[in-house]
């Protein structure tokens, strides 16, 4: 059966993301005619284009880990969603254009989100901009090695993704020992992926959120940037496939499925928890000065966005989601789901904007709120459009028949 993407989800998606551009134009104009703004109404735009940008790239690299995962497992209970997920990782050309954009904007110098971008603080000759720091760090920092990075992350994302999905159409074509042939074949190549993956993951997260306060670094910061991506990208799931089945389609997806997506979006927060604080507390304990500087800039001027999102990603999936009921009821999915995938957008604010703005960040704003408006609205019409591409569910598959059978 083939999605139909209605003329109201269509016109919901519209209203979104005019409604988000109306928001982010009033509160770029309202920035630009403050006069303790005014200097800064460029930077924030473009930190809070970079902030929605990476949040909805991350959901669908989570989407994109968590398939290739699935087949290096050979999970068979996932075969019936397995369409929901490539829906969600079509967006990545979208995502990833929209980071490279930022990068270039901040490269040629039409803002300072990375500091380390200004030529200037590697010349020992410029006192003024001059950053012994920094300038040690230019071995890796250099436009050169960054730039083959940020093509070799974005070529091997768009190629895996691209080639998952064509090949996720072929198995449809396949039966018998070629259909094996080819799922084994695509077992193998997960199995690689996921190695590049577990590489590229934390090193962009160093490279576009964490070299923002470029003064500062964490051994964890990768595999907790990575942790929120793959949390976001399970709620994402499973709201999607509760949409898919209160239309009607994915009838053979039952309570074990979305039990299953529960545990997951219930695991992936936990993950995500325990790497926030073990991240904070290693660094609160060890109490050195260069280390600490980090956490001090957002504890002491921004106490409510780091606790409040730290409490609420933690302590709403454990309450609400801790039983197995819970876990099948889907209102209660999509209520958790819609303030934890809320809260992690608000986690990549504060991983930018405080280092991005500094002094000049006071709140999360209609600028802000108004782009999250517009991609939200720009990822659900791509998504609902691509699940109209081919039939939601596979038809060929080794596993097909112990998913449709799968109970818990």
């Amino acid at each position: 059966m083939n999605f139909t993407f209605s003329k109201r989800a269509r016109t919901l998606s519209m209203m979104l993301m005019v409604l988000g551009l109306v928001l982010a134009v009033v509160g770029f104009f309202g920035l630009k005619n403050d006069p303790h703004m005014a200097e800064s109404a460029g930077q924030n735009f473009w930190a809070a284009l970079f902030i929605n940008g990476f949040f909805f790239f991350g959901i669908t690299l989570g989407a994109l880990f968590f398939y290739a995962l699935q087949f290096a497992t050979e999970s068979s209970w996932s075969v019936l969603v397995r369409r929901v997920y490539e829906a969600v990782f079509s967006y990545l050309p979208i995502g990833a254009a929209v980071i490279v954009i930022c990068l270039l904007a901040g490269q040629f110098g039409l803002h300072h989100v990375w500091s380390w971008m200004d030529h200037r603080v590697y010349d020992p000759n410029d006192a003024e901009h001059y950053d012994k720091i920094v300038a040690g760090k230019w071995a890796y920092l250099n436009p050169l090695f960054f730039w083959a990075r940020v093509i070799a992350f974005m070529g091997t994302f768009a190629f895996a993704a691209n080639w998952y999905r064509k090949q996720s159409l072929k198995l449809d074509t396949l039966t018998g020992a070629e259909l094996v042939k080819e799922h084994l074949l695509t077992y193998r190549r997960s199995a690689l992926f996921l190695v590049l993956f577990a590489v590229f993951s934390s090193v962009l997260a160093w490279d576009w959120l964490m070299s923002i306060d470029v003064h500062w670094f964490s051994t964890l910061y990768g595999w907790y940037v990575f942790a929120g991506m793959w949390c976001a990208a399970m709620i994402t799931s499973v709201v999607l496939v509760l949409y898919l089945k209160s239309k009607g389609y994915l009838p053979q997806v039952n309570n074990s499925h979305i039990h299953d997506m529960g545990k997951w979006v219930f695991a992936t927060s936990f993950l995500w928890t325990y790497l926030y604080f073990s991240q904070f507390m290693l660094y609160w304990y060890a109490n050195i000065p260069e280390e600490v500087i980090y956490f001090q800039q957002r504890v002491d001027h921004h106490p409510v966005l780091m606790w409040g999102m730290f409490f609420v990603n933690f302590v709403v999936p454990m309450v609400l989601l801790m039983s197995r009921d819970a876990k099948r009821n889907p209102r209660f999915l999509i209520g958790v789901g819609t303030v934890i995938i809320v809260s992690h957008w608000l986690d990549t604010c504060q991983l930018v904007l405080p280092g991005a703005l500094g002094e000049h960040f006071h709140h999360i704003g209609a600028l802000e709120i108004g782009l999250f408006l517009f991609f939200l609205g720009l990822f659900v019409m791509t998504v609902l459009n691509s699940l109209t591409k081919a039939p939601l569910s596979v038809v060929n598959s080794p596993y097909l028949e112990e998913s449709v059978h799968h109970s818990i």
